[in-house]
Order: C-alpha cells, then structure tokens, then sequence
C-alpha cells in the first residue's frame, strides 16, 4: 500500500507561483518514477512532469521552463514548483508513482 497526499494549491493570479508537494506513505518495494499529472475541466489527463530515482526530471512541452520538479526519497516527497502560471495551468494536479498510485489531486485555479 501507497498512499500520496498532495498540497500548496489554490487560487493566483497570472504571473505567480506555487509550489506542489506530495508527501508518500506506506509500503515500498522500490525506488520508483514519480511525477506530476494535470486534468483540466473538460479534458483529459495528461502529464506534467515526472523525474526518476536518481533525479532526472522530464516535462511536457508546456510547462519547460516555467515548472521545477524535484524530490526528496529520504522524505517520500516530490514537489513541483510552478512559476509564471498562466491561466491555462487551471487544472486538478495528481501526484503519481509507478506504478499505478494516484493522490487525490489538488486544485490548481489561475485566474483571467
């Protein structure tokens, strides 16, 4: 069993930052993927970023150069720092493992 629970979302304006973070707890057989997903109203999942084990991070198109994904196994964390957030990063943001464990999500809200 995993269990991940994220934080720091909420409403800002265009232009501003927040920071994500997922705290994991349970059991863990591995050292795994972990990362960040996105669903917009109206839209399908897609990913944002994700980094490995060793700290190598990936990121959508999108978000390259805006967002900082980062992680701390010896906390069972991963975070992602957003900076100039634009409307468009509107979205219920979900803290992924491989394989196949979710959080719950968390609001993320740009305002226009």
């Amino acid at each position: 069993q995993v269990q991940l629970v994220e934080s720091g979302g909420g409403l800002v304006e265009p232009g501003g930052s927040l920071r994500l973070s997922c705290a994991a707890s349970g059991s863990f057989f591995s050292i795994a993927v972990m990362g960040w997903y996105r669903q917009a109203p109206g839209k399908e999942r897609e990913l944002v970023a994700d980094i490995t084990s060793g700290g190598t991070p990936n990121y959508a198109a999108s978000v390259k150069g805006r967002f900082t994904i980062s992680r701390d196994n010896a906390k069972k964390a991963v975070y992602l720092q957003m900076n100039s957030l634009k409307p468009e990063d509107t979205a219920v943001y979900y803290c992924y493992m491989r394989d196949n464990h979710w959080g719950q999500g968390i609001q993320v809200t740009v305002s226009s």
